[in-house]
């Protein structure tokens, strides 16, 4: 794929200047936990979808964003301005999850309505489908970090990884255990593209080493209880008033993220908990009550020294990743909220929300000294 995106309205890789809103500063630090630590505020409101938005997706220049709905269209918007360029439909139910290329070129959507699909976010045009023939309802999408790769978690115990350029299948990572039908809901790669890992719905996590084979390296059963009621297996129910779960298991996982060296992995959970685990040994490290409902999604900062997270509790939450303290609270969306994503620098945060609403989040500013 082509690392040097062609010049348009998108703009290149650059940060944004200190005119548009950025934090003021003498000197650059290397560590975006300053300006989260220093404050936040809510920058910008982009409004637009028709129902509760369920996918955000921030663009590697920087100038654009992307938001996936329950109304069944992808619209990019322009994060400098707030206004929306173009709304992208072809997806026949709910947009679930979306994703950027690493080089920018392509934008990756899923939905239940069981199908992947490609885009040019530069011009609105529909590239390609990935379908499998007995797919179901697609909840995640992870490009490997050469983008060479898409793998998808769904409502299924299969984990599919295709080749983007081919729109080929390379593998289907299966469980080890050939009596677990629970869904690989959830899916992301590593920073090095060498690891997968996979939650289910009842709380299990999987590492599988990608290649050649697809082998699975270890389990992780922090989260996981029983998943039996009495004789009867609940997996839940939707409930299309409440865009939601009436009924599901209680740990099951809503979001995973590496952290950027590759040698942790972060869960939440419908348990409420967030727990941190050593890479590839996947020792648990930590546990922390994180929030009072389901948190949906967790996602480092680029440098790897914040940790974000969101929850049907209607917060955002920033956490310092080595020792599992809270940095602060963002609240602003009046209902769940259910993905975020951090700018390129990390000083910036887009949100998601059933509110219809999809919220821009800046740290506060701060001066630093030369030579501090």
């Amino acid at each position: 794929m082509n690392n040097n995106p062609a010049a348009s309205n998108l703009g290149t890789a650059a940060p944004a200047p200190a005119a548009s809103g950025m934090p003021n500063t003498t000197e650059t630090s290397s560590d975006c936990s300053v300006f989260w630590r220093a404050g936040a505020k809510e920058l910008r409101v982009f409004r637009g979808h028709h129902d509760p938005v369920w996918a955000v997706a921030y663009h590697p220049n920087a100038v654009i964003m992307a938001s996936g709905s329950v109304d069944h269209t992808i619209r990019i918007w322009e994060i400098e301005t707030g206004r929306m360029l173009k709304i992208l439909r072809g997806h026949t139910d709910a947009v679930r999850c979306l994703s950027f290329s690493p080089d920018g070129e392509l934008l990756a959507s899923g939905s239940t309505d069981r199908t992947i699909r490609l885009w040019n976010p530069k011009t609105g045009e529909f590239i390609r489908m990935l379908f499998g023939r007995y797919d179901h309802a697609v909840h995640s999408l992870s490009f490997s970090p050469d983008g060479l790769m898409l793998a998808r978690g769904n409502e299924n115990k299969d984990i599919k990884i295709w080749e983007v350029s081919t729109a080929t299948e390379l593998l289907s990572l299966l469980p080890r255990d050939v009596y677990d039908q629970h869904w690989n809901i959830v899916t992301t790669f590593s920073q090095d593209g060498r690891l997968l890992a996979t939650g289910n719905d009842i709380g299990g996590i999987t590492l599988f080493e990608v290649l050649p084979g697809g082998q699975e390296i270890c389990t992780l059963e922090g989260h996981k209880s029983d998943p039996f009621d009495g004789t009867i297996e609940r997996r839940g129910q939707w409930v299309e008033s409440q865009e939601g779960w009436e009924v599901a298991f209680e740990n099951w996982i809503g979001g995973l993220a590496f952290s950027p060296d590759g040698r942790m992995l972060v869960s939440g959970s419908r348990d409420t908990t967030m727990k941190f685990w050593e890479v590839p040994s996947g020792k648990l490290m930590r546990t922390v009550k994180a929030h009072s409902g389901w948190i949906r999604s967790v996602a480092f900062s680029p440098d790897g020294k914040v940790l974000a997270s969101c929850s049907d509790d209607t917060s955002i939450k920033m956490w310092d990743p080595a020792t599992g303290r809270l940095i602060r609270t963002l609240k602003g969306h009046r209902d769940p909220v259910r993905a975020l994503a951090f700018s390129p620098d990390g000083r910036r945060l887009v949100s998601g929300s059933l509110d219809r609403s999809v919220k821009l989040w800046q740290g506060g500013e701060v001066t630093l000294q030369a030579g501090r």
